[in-house]
């Protein structure tokens, strides 16, 4: 009776030493902007972006204490081929596995953006032992100082020439991302087009490292050592063919995880393979549901954090379905169509819990792409990384490109999607029972009344605001802003956020947010000015959903005009109303615009619901403020405040705050970023007016419900809290 509970018990200690460990393992406080010096290795691959390099370091020596291994960019473009030792890098350059350098570096502790629904990064960077992040000085003397020659570092040696080396063979195609993503475990240059096209057909699984694939390459060493076992009798005497299938399983399910960078989700079919091999090892097979047990322990054992992957769940989720609907009187078609149903329909409210969509081309899809994948494309990736044959490299290339435009065509049936809010937990859990139900063997009685458990995961409506109400919560962005509006029947999103690097927040932070939240439509669309912190997603937020009206302070020639029906400029005066909420732009007015620097064109807009209002600012700075109070200062009291300009120095005014005269304000405000904002000078006028601030650096995506009984404002990182962010604050 005390077995379950003493084995969570043990679990739980478990995981709290693992969790004190990583966090012990942080970058002090006190060192965070401060240049250091820093002579270490680099570890891993190198990312190379467009205006950038990122890579994984581990520091050996330096004036300070710093964390085992640490996150940097290297900001410089183009990049170097290479650099002789003990020379100093005057310009851009490349940086190789193992190289050691000497860096002038600035750190911050792990920190990312905290949305509902969003990506966990700083989740991410705790499983991965990253204990600080931050660039490279582009006025520091970076040195090459020569190279370890570990097992690992020439492990990620060989892994950089085979990336290295498809890419030449291909060029920048498609196929070359994909092949290097097959055999090496590098996913960086495929594209975030084809990563979409495989989340519509539900092949996201087949292109790249996965369970799948690390399955079948350890199945094929058993086969193959199986096979030759058995044709020397002197071999076989000594020990049975069964466990030298066995032990070769294990070192290919090892060598190949290796060889794709011992990312989790190999790391996690690895312990699997072992634990299965081990018990065939050892005679002593136990039930499915008990290796399977067994494995899910080992993973957990080393990896704690496992269970906050998607991954994680899907793929113990797919095996315990397999052993579940198993039929060893069915023949293989048979057994193939009813385990593509089993895995289809089995992990559809996992998927919606997580995605917000699945797949209804998924078994369609995946049954071209699963045994052409791993049959065929895979061992031909992983024969290129072995022999330097570029025929290989073009045959697996040409299947690729077929499978693509078969995709493609999958992608482009009528529903091939089912995309809707995210359910909730509860939902979730009985339509995963009812799956179960619907999936029992014979003989279980009205299995097909299972569906109806599915039902309120997919009926129940999400929540939303009552008539007369507004919801308007402020991502979490960065250094930006996008705050999306909401009211009973409609939605309304007031900028985009920032460009990056490789993505912008509207395809990483905006588009999977209003996905989670049931929004398909946006009615309104407000880009406040033509910055790139504010104007930087607009595009991919146009580009994902039907946007129907674009109110704007953009160039006449700004590209993202045409791609919205019927854009028109913000101008003062102009007013609606939507289930009950009111909704008024007070800025900029249309005469004077072209006069106006970007910022203060910045449209201004005032949502009142229930007796209260929000005041939407923008990056107005002292003149618009000063405009705003000589002809519309009875129109400026609101109940909460978008602080202008992230509380740049240039903006909120002691007369605005007087005229605005809120009872909270929110700051969206990028964590330690470069321009200071807030300043301490608008910090303390805010403090003297006794205006409560919420951060989004500090709280993350800020939400305020608008109601006639009450105003409440909370903040992401409240309402869920996390011990590996609350640490860091």
């Amino acid at each position: 009776m005390l077995r379950l509970p003493a084995a969570f018990a043990i679990g739980f200690c478990w995981a709290l030493a693992m969790a004190q460990a990583r966090l012990a393992d942080r970058l002090a406080p006190e060192l965070e902007g401060r240049d250091i010096e820093v002579v270490g290795i680099v570890a891993g691959l190198p990312a190379a972006g467009e205006r950038s390099l990122r890579f994984e370091f581990e520091p050996e020596h330096a004036a300070v204490k710093l964390p085992a291994r640490i996150l940097l960019s290297w900001y410089r473009n183009p990049f170097d081929d290479d650099l002789r030792e003990g020379q100093p890098a005057s310009q851009a350059l490349a940086v190789h596995p193992g190289e050691r350098w000497r860096f002038a570096v600035r750190l911050r502790r792990p920190h990312g953006n905290a949305n509902p629904h969003g990506f966990d990064y700083e989740a991410w960077l705790l499983e991965r032992g990253v204990g600080a992040t931050g660039y490279v000085r582009p006025r520091g003397s970076a040195l090459l100082l020569g190279s370890r020659n570990s097992i690992p570092d020439r492990l990620e040696k060989f892994r950089e020439s085979v990336r290295d080396r498809f890419k030449l063979a291909l060029g920048e195609t498609p196929a070359s991302g994909i092949l290097a993503a097959l055999a090496v475990g590098d996913q960086r240059s495929i594209s975030a087009e084809e990563w979409r096209l495989f989340n519509r057909t539900g092949v996201t699984h087949l292109m790249s490292i996965s369970g799948l694939h690390v399955t079948m390459v350890s199945g094929l060493a058993a086969w193959l050592a199986g096979w030759l076992w058995r044709r020397s009798a002197f071999l076989m005497l000594r020990l049975p063919a069964r466990k030298a299938a066995a032990a070769a399983a294990i070192a290919g399910a090892l060598g190949y995880a290796l060889v794709a960078g011992f990312a989790v989700p190999a790391q996690r079919t690895f312990w699997m393979v072992t634990v299965v091999a081990l018990a065939l090892w050892s005679g002593r097979i136990a039930s499915p549901s008990r290796t399977l047990a067994l494995a899910l322990a080992v993973v957990l054992a080393f990896d704690p954090w496992a269970v906050l992957s998607p991954g994680f769940w899907l793929s113990f989720g797919a095996v315990a379905l397999i052993f579940f609907t198993a039929d060893e009187n069915s023949s293989t078609a048979r057994q193939w169509l009813r385990v593509q149903w089993a895995v289809t329909v089995g992990l559809a409210p996992a998927a919606l819990f997580l995605f917000s969509q699945f797949s209804i081309v998924g078994p369609l899809a995946n049954a071209v792409a699963i045994p052409l994948v791993s049959a065929v494309v895979t061992p031909l990736a992983l024969l290129a990384a072995l022999i330097p044959w570029n025929a290989l490299l073009e045959l697996a290339a040409w299947l690729l490109e077929w499978l693509l435009q078969f995709l493609e065509w999958c992608a482009a049936l009528p529903a091939a999607v089912w995309q809707q809010h995210a359910p909730p937990l509860w939902a979730t859990l009985l339509a995963l029972a009812g799956v179960l139900w619907l999936l029992a063997p014979r003989g279980l009685p009205w299995r097909a009344t299972g569906l109806a458990l599915a039902l309120p995961a997919v009926l129940l409506p999400p929540p939303a605001p009552a008539p007369g109400e507004a919801w308007i919560t402020t991502l979490d962005v960065g250094q930006g802003l996008a705050v999306l509006v909401r009211t009973a029947n409609r939605a309304l999103l007031y900028d985009a956020g920032p460009a990056f690097a490789e993505s912008d927040s509207g395809e990483r932070i905006i588009a999977p947010y209003l996905r989670a939240i049931g929004i398909e439509r946006l009615e309104a669309m407000i880009v406040t000015h033509n910055d790139a912190d504010h104007a930087g997603g607009a595009a991919s937020v146009a580009g994902n959903f039907e946007v129907d009206q674009l109110l704007h302070s953009l160039p006449a020639a700004h590209p993202l005009l045409p791609s919205v029906p019927g854009p028109q400029r913000c101008a003062a005066g102009t007013a609606w109303e939507w289930d009950g909420v009111r909704f008024a732009l007070l800025h900029p007015v249309s005469a004077s615009a072209r006069a106006k620097k970007s910022n203060d064109l910045s449209c201004v807009l005032k949502v009142s619901a229930g007796g209260r209002s929000m005041l939407l600012t923008g990056d107005i700075e002292r003149p618009s403020e000063a405009e705003l109070l000589a002809r519309a200062a009875g129109e400026l009291a609101a109940d909460v405040l978008l602080v202008p300009h992230h509380g740049s120095r240039t903006s909120s005014g002691a007369e605005f705050l007087a005229a605005v005269r809120p009872a909270a304000a929110v700051v969206p405000v990028g964590y330690r970023n470069r321009f200071g904002h807030p300043t301490d000078e608008v910090l303390a006028r805010y403090g003297n007016a006794g205006i409560p601030l919420w951060r989004t650096d500090r709280e993350g995506a800020v939400t305020v419900h608008m109601t006639s009984e009450d105003l409440i404002v909370y903040g992401q990182r409240r309402e869920k809290r996390r011990y590996w962010q609350d640490a860091q604050q």
